[in-house]
This record gives structure tokens, C-alpha cells and sequence, in this order.
């Protein structure tokens, strides 16, 4: 008979989840993880993983197609859909079963079921065997993630309007696509379709895409992406999808004008909601606004030793976000000394476009917003001879120190690998270093991390190479 009394429970095998377990038993606690579905959650089966596996392709193809440019000579390049698809899934699946590795190696309980709070301390957990068990818990940390958005009138289908999980296995390429928002996910999915042959149309209700990003790394893109081929529409909305047979014909109002675009698929990324249903939650403590877990700085929910971390307990809906979300509630449970809430400003977050998108911390606008005084330096690609070298001179670094104390407020990035730049910076944050250890810091040469240097001193008047 498997055990069913734990020190810890925790509901969802996502990153955020496995995350927390692992800990949990590093800590001596006895540790259990209920999931559903697929252990590594969205992420690493439908999300951060496999997207990127696809973008990799595209990335490749699009060198290929260049490899003039670097005195190659390649002839009848050509690309199998299915191939692709197949290697996405590969290493979707090498990881998710990589994390049921861990999960034996630190001793934690795997149930595959749905589970729910059944009053004080007792989970009643649905198997997916049909059968049903109820487990005890000291705490318990609903780590349930979250689903694609579905909007009125834009719903998926699955067949010609797709959510992210479609557009990860397409049976064949669309030769032509809408994308109906212009965050992370969406432009993703535009980019890697546009690179490898699609006409693609990105709709985006706001005045710009990428709106969470700095206003110069939005109209950058902007630009990079229209000399790519895509069609941009801002301060648009989609009102209308006619279904034919084997295309969407959308009516998008832009400008106070409305046309009409018929795309062969149509890809809806507006946003997430958080998996807060069947989970025992009333008559708690626990209270969910706009579909996501209200939680305190360390995950707690108001209702006793019921705790939530991840998408289902808000924004910045990140992965990383979850996973050190996971390991300060388990500290805090565990009375580990020194643990610190999270500081949501030191959370970097990347988009794996081309060009690469990587920010953290505040903007130029917000700051200033704020009513700090700013020193702001920026340093281009074209700049750095690493950059140069790589065939890849696009793009540009910002940073934004506050005037009066040195303090780095921002850093905001676009261009070939900024999404590995961008942790130099989150742990400059995190050391709370001045602009003065960011300029005494010696950067190797030839590197794209110069480009770090050189906007630092541009701030303060001191660049060195333009």
C-alpha cells in the first residue's frame, strides 16, 4: 500500500512543482506530487521546451539561406515538416522523462491524478487508473499552471484556429498565418513560421507590439520583423473568423478601417488563465481574482498551510519565476533562515524571436514614470566586432541607472543571443551592484557581453567603440 500522509503535497508536476518537491526532500520532508498530465507541465511538454527545439530549426534553415554570406555554398534547401515536428516532440519527451528521473532520485511520491482540497489537511486525488485516493498533508502547494486564453467569436478549434499546443504540431505548413497577439508566445510562433516560409500577419490590440517591452526594443523589432516579410497591425482587433474549408478568412478593424484577411491558419495567443477549477476551493480562504490564486510575498493563500506558486498565482507568468517561487515556499515552510520574498524586479524575461528579446526591471518610461531622474546609455551590434564576425550586427543594448544612486534599474536587449546576455545583468541586480562595479567588471574580448560594458559607460558619457 503506497503511503498517503506527506509532510508536503504538491499539486502540478510543472517547473514550478517538481521544483518545490526537489527541495521539499533536499529539506527532509516528506514529499508528494500529484499531476494530471505530463510530469514537467506545459513547459517542458507544450511550452518553453519544444517551442524552442523549433525555433533552433528555424534559426538553422534561416543560415542555410545565407550561407552565401559566410563564403558557403548550399544548394536545394528544403525542410520535412514532420521531421521537425519529431524532433520537438524528442526533446519535449528526453525531459519530461528526465524529470520523473528526479523525482525517483529524491525520493518523491508521484500520483498521476487530478487532485483537490477535501477539508483540513486531506487531498481527494481522481487516478487516472480510474481509482481514487485521499492523502494527507501538513502543506500543500497548488502549482496547477495555467491554459491558453479563448476569446468570444476567436475560440481554437484545433484544426484552423490554433492555440500554442496546435501550432507546435502542425500535420503540414500553412503557407500563410494570422497571429492574434503580439506577446511572447505570439511572436514566437510568428517568427518561426515567417522564417521558414509563411506570409504572416501579426494583429496586436495595443499601440505596439511587445508591449511589456522597453519602446525602443518594440520598434526595433517592429522594423526587423516588417524587412522579414511579416505584416504588422497595431491598435488592432479582430472581430470576425469566417471558416471556409481549409482556410479563415478575419475581419481586423485597424486605424477605424476594418478588411478582411484570409489566412490558410490562425493562431490566438491572447493570453493565459489560470487552472483554478475543480480544485476544492470553495468555502476556503483561498480567493481567486481575474482566474488566478490571490497569494501573500511567500505564497500563501489565507487559508492554513495551503500555499500556491506559478501561472495559477500570477503575474510574470514565467517559468523561472515558478521554480524560485517553488523553492522560497519551501524554505519558508521548511523555517529555513534568511529566506527573502520574491523580488519580481529581478526577474529577466526572453522571447526567442529573430532577432532575441531579453529585459529586466523597469523601462525607460517607467522609471521616469515614477519620477526617478535616469542615466540611460544604449550600444548597437554594429558596434561589436563579435557581432560582426557572426554575420549577426543587428540590434542594441540599453541600460538605465538611476541618477542620484548608481542603482541599475533596467537593462533591455535585442539581438542574436540577448536571452543568454540578459542573466549578467539579473545578477548585477540581485548583487544590487552601481554602474561603478559594472565598470570596473573586465568583459572577455571577442564577446557579444562587451556590448554589456560599452552601454554601461555610455551612460555616463564614457563608451569606447562608437
Amino acid at each position: 500500500m503506497a503511503e498517503t500522509s506527506f509532510d508536503l503535497i504538491v499539486v502540478g508536476g510543472g517547473p514550478g512543482g517538481y521544483v518545490a518537491a526537489i527541495r521539499a526532500a533536499q529539506l527532509g520532508l516528506k514529499t508528494a506530487v500529484v499531476e494530471r498530465e505530463h510530469m514537467g507541465g506545459i513547459c517542458l511538454n507544450w511550452g518553453c521546451i519544444p517551442t524552442k527545439a523549433l525555433l533552433r530549426t528555424s534559426e538553422v534553415y534561416n543560415l542555410f539561406k545565407h550561407a552565401e554570406d559566410f563564403g558557403l555554398s548550399v544548394k536545394e534547401v528544403s525542410f520535412d515538416p514532420a521531421k521537425i515536428v519529431a524532433r520537438s516532440r524528442k526533446v519535449a519527451s528526453q525531459l519530461s522523462n528526465g524529470v520523473k528521473g528526479l523525482m525517483k532520485k529524491n525520493k518523491v511520491t508521484v500520483f498521476d491524478g487530478a487532485a483537490k482540497l477535501a477539508g483540513s489537511g486531506k487531498l481527494a486525488v481522481a487516478m487516472n487508473d480510474k481509482s481514487n485516493v485521499t492523502l494527507s498533508y501538513k502543506n500543500v502547494i497548488l502549482a496547477t499552471g495555467a491554459r491558453a486564453r479563448q476569446l468570444p467569436g476567436l475560440e481554437s478549434d484545433g484544426k484552423l484556429v490554433w492555440t500554442y499546443k496546435e501550432a507546435m504540431v502542425p500535420p503540414e505548413f500553412p503557407k500563410s498565418l494570422l497571429v492574434i497577439g503580439s506577446g511572447a508566445i505570439g511572436i514566437e510562433f510568428a517568427s518561426f513560421y515567417r522564417t521558414m516560409g509563411a506570409e504572416v500577419t501579426v494583429c496586436e490590440v495595443l499601440d505596439r507590439i511587445l508591449p511589456v517591452e522597453d519602446e525602443e526594443v518594440s520598434a526595433f523589432a517592429k522594423r526587423a520583423f516588417e524587412k522579414q516579410g511579416m505584416k504588422i497591425l497595431t491598435g488592432a482587433t479582430v472581430s470576425n473568423l469566417k471558416k471556409g474549408v481549409n482556410n479563415v478568412t478575419a475581419t481586423i478593424t485597424s486605424g477605424g478601417k476594418a478588411q478582411e484577411v484570409t489566412v490558410d491558419r490562425v493562431i490566438s495567443a491572447v493570453g493565459i488563465v489560470g487552472n483554478v477549477e475543480n480544485l476544492g476551493l470553495d468555502g476556503t480562504k483561498v480567493r481567486v481574482e481575474k482566474t488566478h490564486i490571490v497569494i501573500d510575498q511567500w505564497g500563501f493563500t489565507g487559508e492554513p498551510n495551503v500555499y500556491a506558486i506559478g501561472d495559477v498565482a500570477g503575474p510574470p507568468w514565467l517559468a523561472h519565476k515558478a521554480m524560485h517561487e517553488g523553492v522560497l515556499v519551501v524554505e519558508k515552510i521548511a523555517g529555513v533562515k534568511g529566506v527573502h520574498p520574491m523580488n519580481t524586479a529581478n526577474i529577466p524575461g526572453c522571447t526567442y524571436c529573430q532577432p532575441q528579446v531579453a529585459s529586466i526591471g523597469m523601462t525607460e518610461a517607467a522609471a521616469k514614470a515614477k519620477g526617478l531622474a535616469v542615466k540611460v546609455g544604449k550600444f548597437p551590434f554594429i558596434g561589436n566586432g563579435k557581432a560582426i564576425a557572426l554575420g549577426e550586427p543587428e540590434g542594441f543594448i540599453k541600460t538605465i541607472f538611476d541618477a542620484k544612486t548608481g542603482e541599475l534599474l533596467g537593462a533591455h536587449m535585442i539581438g542574436a543571443e540577448v536571452t543568454e546576455l540578459i542573466q549578467g545583468y539579473s545578477i548585477a541586480k540581485t548583487l544590487e551592484t552601481t554602474e561603478a562595479e559594472l565598470m570596473a567588471t573586465v568583459f572577455p574580448h571577442p564577446t557579444l557581453s562587451e556590448m554589456m560594458h560599452e552601454s554601461v559607460l555610455a551612460a555616463y558619457g564614457r563608451t569606447l567603440h562608437i
